[in-house]
């Protein structure tokens, strides 16, 4: 792979090439909030049977590649709620 096959290919974060380059638990995450947004990291666990520590992971590189948002939860403010970037 050269150097320019790789700058051209990370200029658009917001793509699905780059969900593409995701490992599968994000994919998974990513996929159950298209479903069921807005959700905890419990609520994203319990909904992919992931583990905390996996879902955690996951939400860390969607939101790496801007593809996942999170907000303050109402109801609990210790906890954020995710749902995907428009």
């Amino acid at each position: 792979m050269s150097a320019t096959e790789s700058d051209t290919h990370g200029d658009d974060p917001g793509t699905d090439v780059s969900l593409d380059d995701l490992p599968p638990s994000a994919k998974l995450v990513y996929k159950v909030l298209e479903y069921e947004e807005p959700l905890t990291q419990e609520g994203i666990a319990a909904e992919s049977r992931l583990c905390p520590r996996t879902v955690r992971y996951a939400l860390g590189k969607l939101e790496e590649q801007e593809l996942v948002a999170s907000r303050v939860c109402l109801e609990d403010a210790r906890q954020s709620t995710y749902r995907i970037r428009e």
